[in-house]
């Protein structure tokens, strides 16, 4: 039980390996596309370290300003304008079938009381016919007519 304990050859400690960087070969960048009116400006920047960064100063890209949307829809305004509308129309139709039965209770009235006076005229000459006690009385004998004269 005391023998010495031996360790596998894998975990024996062995000196770390360490890597270099290798350095990047730099390509030559491709040209950057310039329109023909305009020239993009040449920014440097320094960095904290000191080194010395040049490039093209690219300009941000600005987003389309978005068109401002009504607060209202227009739809809901032509359903607003159409209610009114259509209220408007109700009131005048109200107003007209009140005016057609106000008139034929006008008309009823006055029927009523064409038929009142007419019967009652009715009502007294009948009346006023019989208390008269006697009448006219006319013999009606054969008439002739000659020469559009009449000879009773």
């Amino acid at each position: 039980m005391n023998e010495p304990t031996r360790r596998h050859p894998a975990t024996v400690a062995t000196a770390p390996e360490v890597h270099q960087p290798i350095p990047l070969v730099m390509r030559p960048a491709a040209p950057v596309p310039v329109q023909p009116h305009t020239v993009p400006s040449v920014a440097s920047v320094v960095l904290p370290d000191g080194r010395i960064v040049t490039g093209y100063a690219v300009d941000h890209v600005q987003p389309e300003p978005v068109a401002s949307k009504p607060v209202v829809f227009r739809a809901a305004v032509n359903i607003a304008l159409g209610g009114v509308g259509f209220l408007a129309v109700c009131g005048g139709l109200l107003l007209l079938t009140t005016f057609i039965a106000a008139l034929t209770a006008l008309i009823t009235q006055l029927i009523t009381l064409a038929a009142v006076l007419f019967g009652g005229f009715i009502v007294v000459q009948v009346l006023t016919a019989g208390s008269r006690g006697g009448g006219t009385t006319m013999n009606i004998r054969k008439a002739v007519i000659k020469r559009n004269h009449f000879h009773g």
